[in-house]
């Protein structure tokens, strides 16, 4: 494939695809990896998160090739749109890649570039490890108990954009036909009203489900939890409680056990090397994660109550500044933080790279680099307990020094080879 405005070396090799059916990649030991530093501070975190993978892939005997892709303001100065086709092609054709936060602008087309790069890609699986690093404030009082990870579908329920401004034709013909057709008389307000569509499909929650199931099993995960509002969204969001419940029995009834067998034949004691499968109501679990937060190691859940789980977690170990997120698709892998552009920080060499950088830890493991994975974790973290931490840190801990965001990364690599 050739490309106008993306150079691709010559001197690394393509990520492939070992099994059609599984998903599994043959990763070669330089791969050529794209990666798209983003907006506002993605041009002060990307170079850092590529400094240090560099680091810890090159002490464990592996190398990367770096193929730049742009999107944003970057692409709109390459390409004169937001998303060109081009790094569309380039990630799908590498199968891998990186990414920092992107800004959306207003009139640009799209609800959200990020959203949108997900759905050409087929990432329906919005993964994001959420556990604690020793010496990060936190505002609970045990913030080393969570450790937990939350698999949000990535392509339906509110976030497919299937929505009608108040007072437009279109708005007007579906409440005719919600009216006329199904009978939806008292749901709806007199006035302007804005109209959306939920879709939450048996297809899609099962093949989310599926992958949460499969990294418990694979990760020695003692449960899942399909998260659900199911109790008022009886169609939909129950709908994907029951068929979480249904491809784990179908599908996995030698490695799973529902959460009501589990007491009625075993006392609550689950047999060894089986996975529990539960679920609870979305509301009662955003307390749950407060109140019984070791209880939960993977959850489940459609689109929007895994954005709001997620992000809540993350504010128990420290916040959105450190969180790593992941977004997996049949055989393909986007790295990304969980946090935005904050523009108003880009070019001062000030903030916190880590959840670039621990996002590519998630990356490493993808490609099957564990042993690079866990050194990027252990350095990060050393260099944190030690008080050598950007300014967000620095100013909620006693002593320490503050870094710049390159100077970060460099504590970090020099953790990195301290420790190899």
């Amino acid at each position: 494939m050739s490309y106008e405005h993306i150079e691709i070396p010559a001197d690394g090799n393509n990520i492939t695809l070992a099994d059609e059916e599984t998903g599994e990649l043959d990763v070669p030991e330089n791969p050529i990896v794209p990666i798209l530093y983003g907006d506002g501070i993605g041009s002060d975190v990307g170079p850092a998160a590529q400094m240090v993978m560099e680091a810890a892939a090159g002490e464990t005997g592996h190398s990367i090739t770096w193929a730049r892709v742009y999107a944003g303001e970057a692409a709109r100065d390459r390409y004169g749109e937001n998303l060109p086709q081009e790094t569309v092609d380039t990630i799908r054709e590498h199968r891998v890649a990186i990414k920092g936060p992107l800004t959306t602008p207003i009139g640009s087309g799209f609800r959200s570039l990020n959203v949108a790069l997900r759905q050409k890609l087929d990432l329906y699986a919005n993964v994001r490890p959420t556990y604690y690093l020793a010496g990060v404030p936190s505002p609970v009082k045990s913030p080393e108990e969570m450790d937990m990870v939350s698999f949000r579908e990535n392509t339906e329920d509110v976030y497919a954009g299937i929505e009608y401004e108040a007072e437009s034709e279109d708005a007007q013909k579906l409440r005719e036909f919600l009216r006329d057709e199904l009978d939806v008389t008292d749901a709806i307000h007199d006035g302007p009203v804005g109209l959306g569509i939920k879709p939450i499909s048996e297809f899609g929650s099962k093949r989310l489900i599926r992958e949460a199931i499969e990294y418990a099993i694979a990760n020695n995960r003692d449960s899942v939890t399909l998260v659900h509002k199911g109790n008022i969204m009886k169609y939909t969001e129950a709908a994907f409680r029951d068929w979480g419940y249904e491809v784990a029995a179908e599908e996995y009834a030698d490695e799973t056990i529902d959460e009501d067998a589990l007491y009625d034949e075993y006392d609550g004691e689950a047999p060894d090397d089986t996975v529990v499968i539960k679920d609870r109501i979305a509301d009662n679990m955003l307390q749950q994660l407060l109140t019984r937060t070791g209880d939960y190691e993977v959850l489940a859940m459609p689109n929007l109550n895994g954005d709001y789980l997620s992000d809540s977690a993350g504010a128990q170990i420290g916040g959105l500044g450190i969180a790593p997120g992941g977004n997996f698709g049949h055989g393909r892998f986007l790295a990304e933080p969980v946090h935005g552009s904050a523009p108003k920080y880009a070019g001062q060499d000030k903030v916190n790279p880590t959840a670039i950088i621990l996002s590519g830890r998630m990356m490493f493991e993808y490609l099957g680099w564990t042993d690079a994975a866990e050194l990027i974790r252990d350095a990060v973290e050393e260099s944190i307990r030690t008080g050598r931490v950007t300014y967000d840190l620095h100013r909620q801990i006693e002593g320490g020094e503050k870094l710049a965001t390159s100077e970060f990364a460099d504590s970090i690599v020099d953790e990195i080879r301290a420790i190899s």
